[in-house]
C-alpha cells in the first residue's frame, strides 16, 4: 500500500524537464496544500531529473500563491553542472485566468557530490528526554495535514487560551516523525522542516492568519544518514527572530536520535493583524 507522502509527491515525467503531479487531499492545509508538501514535491522533482548530480544540499522555496486543488506542472531544469556541485531552477505551474500557465511557486535547489572531510558542529542537540516518555498530545485539528504526523511536543505547545497574553519566547521543540511510520529521506525531511505552527500564534496567542513566503532548507547528512534514521523519531525546534511590520523570520533545526544534525531550515512568514 502506497504511503500518504509517497502517493502526495508522485510524478509522472511528461517531457524533458516537465513533470505533471496533483495536489494530495492527505496534504491539504486552510486554502492550499501543506506548504512542507509543496517544497517536498519541488525536491522530488530535481531528485528525479535524470541529469541529477549528487544529493541535495539546499532548498529555497517561494511561495508565489497558492496551488489550487488538482493537478499542476512541475519544471525543473539544471541551469549550471560543475564538478561537485549542480544549480536548478524549479517552477509550479497551473492554469491562470484565461487558461494560459501561471507561476505558483519558484524555487532554487544545489545537489552536491558529497566528500567525507573534517566535519564538526556548533549546534549543539538539546537535551529531551526519550521519545518513548513524552506522551501525543493533541495539536490542531483544523487541517488535514496535521494527521499525517506524530507530534510529541517538549516545549511551545499551542497555546491553552486564545486570549492574547503574550509570551516571552517562541521556541518550539517536540519529537516528529511521519504518521503512519514511514523511512525517511531528503523529500520527507524537507517537509518536517515546516511542521511547526507559526510562531506569532504562540508569541501573541492569537490565531491570526499567517503564511510562510520562502521557505530554506538545508540538508547536513547524506542518503546514508537517513537510511539509519529508518522510521524513527526526529527532535526539532523552531523559534523567530524578529516580528516587524506584517513578516518574521524564523529558524530551526533537526536532528536523529543520536543527535546528528540532519537539517536546518530558515523561513520568512506572512501575518496580518
Amino acid at each position: 500500500m502506497t504511503h500518504p507522502f509517497d502517493a502526495a509527491v508522485a510524478l509522472d515525467a511528461t517531457a524533458p524537464d516537465t513533470f505533471a503531479a496533483r495536489t494530495s487531499p492527505a496534504y491539504w492545509n486552510m486554502v492550499g496544500p501543506f506548504g512542507g508538501i509543496t517544497a517536498a514535491t519541488v525536491l522530488r522533482a530535481v531528485e528525479s531529473h535524470p541529469a541529477r548530480l549528487g544529493e541535495p544540499l539546499s532548498l529555497t522555496v517561494n511561495y508565489a500563491a497558492a496551488v489550487a486543488e488538482g493537478p499542476f506542472t512541475v519544471q525543473a531544469r539544471p541551469v549550471r553542472t560543475n564538478r561537485s556541485t549542480q544549480h536548478w531552477t524549479v517552477d509550479i505551474l497551473q492554469p491562470g485566468p484565461g487558461g494560459a500557465p501561471a507561476v505558483t511557486t519558484t524555487a532554487t535547489a544545489v545537489t552536491a557530490a558529497r566528500r567525507t572531510t573534517w566535519s564538526a558542529s556548533d549546534m549543539p542537540v538539546p537535551e529531551a528526554p526519550p521519545p518513548e516518555t513524552v506522551a501525543q498530545r493533541d495539536v490542531f485539528r483544523g487541517v488535514a495535514w496535521i494527521q499525517r504526523y506524530a507530534m510529541r511536543p517538549l516545549a511551545g505547545a499551542l497555546p491553552q487560551a486564545w486570549d492574547g497574553a503574550e509570551s516571552g519566547d517562541s521556541l518550539t521543540r517536540l519529537w516528529l516523525r511521519d504518521e503512519p511510520p514511514r523511512p525517511l529521506d531528503f523529500a520527507a525531511l524537507t517537509a518536517l522542516c515546516d511542521v511547526f505552527y507559526p510562531r506569532v500564534w504562540l508569541r501573541r496567542a492569537l490565531m491570526v492568519p499567517a503564511g510562510t513566503v520562502s521557505l530554506t532548507v538545508y540538508f547536513h547528512a547524506g542518503s546514508d544518514a537517513l537510511a539509519a534514521v529508518g522510521s524513527g523519531w526526529l527532535l526539532a525546534q523552531a523559534r523567530a527572530q524578529e516580528f516587524r511590520n506584517g513578516f518574521f523570520d524564523q529558524n530551526a533545526q533537526l536532528w536523529n536520535e543520536a543527535g546528528r544534525l540532519l537539517a536546518t531550515s530558515h523561513q520568512v512568514v506572512y501575518y496580518k493583524e
